[in-house]
């Protein structure tokens, strides 16, 4: 671990929005999963959350991802509904993509407050029932023959606006994260390989200094 590395990290690890997420309701074609995952590193998101496809597994992760699997947690849910509930219960205002008679416009939420991105896989989108279950339902206006965007896409135009909106708001500027899960995150992306040796043994992670070394206990 070089000083450097160490610096990426906790610049990183400060910038990171734990109040900001997606569900990705079915998404079932790994470039879009990965993409979608590549997203959210760019623009903070801490935490991501996942309903596997029918019949299916979550996605594996491709070169699409650019390696944001490593800096984006993935919860998996057993349905799109639970998760929308779990998430509100924790919280978070849900924001569905999903075109219906209240649909407003994805740049009219205000994404400052705890807010999680609700996206379908392109073949069914959102389904009805988590719709309903969300708090909004948000559209991109479109003025072409298309309908849709590719689900990552819409995704990155979505996250991009919550991004703007919490930057203008100063949220970046002033670290989100509790001392404890940035001191925990710090030590685990840090140092990958010795983190789970030190949750099998039970054993609190080592304090680390400015340069990312451990502190030597007297």
């Amino acid at each position: 671990m070089t000083p450097e590395r160490f610096a990426k990290i906790q610049r990183v690890l400060a910038a990171r929005q734990p109040t900001l997420t997606v569900l990705m309701d079915e998404v079932n074609k790994p470039h879009n999963f990965s993409a979608i995952l590549r997203t959210c590193d760019a623009v903070g998101v801490l935490r991501a959350h996942a309903v596997a496809p029918r019949g299916g597994q979550v996605p594996t992760f491709n070169a699409t991802s650019g390696s944001a699997e490593k800096w984006v947690e993935v919860e998996q849910h057993a349905s799109a509904t639970q998760a929308v509930q779990a998430l509100q219960q924790r919280g978070f205002q849900v924001l569905a993509t999903h075109l219906s008679e209240t649909s407003v416009d994805y740049r009219v939420p205000d994404y400052t407050k705890p807010t999680c991105v609700l996206l379908g896989a392109e073949k069914w989108g959102v389904s009805d029932e988590a719709a309903r279950a969300a708090d909004h339902n948000i559209i991109i206006p479109m003025f072409g023959m298309v309908q849709s965007l590719n689900v990552s896409v819409a995704a990155a135009t979505i996250l991009f606006e919550a991004q703007r909106q919490r930057l203008l708001a100063g949220m970046y500027q002033q670290p989100q994260l509790p001392r404890a899960d940035y001191d925990k995150l710090s030590f685990e992306w840090a140092y990958p390989d010795l983190a789970p040796l030190y949750r099998e043994r039970g054993e609190a992670y080592p304090a680390l200094n400015e340069q990312g070394d451990f502190v030597a206990k007297l």
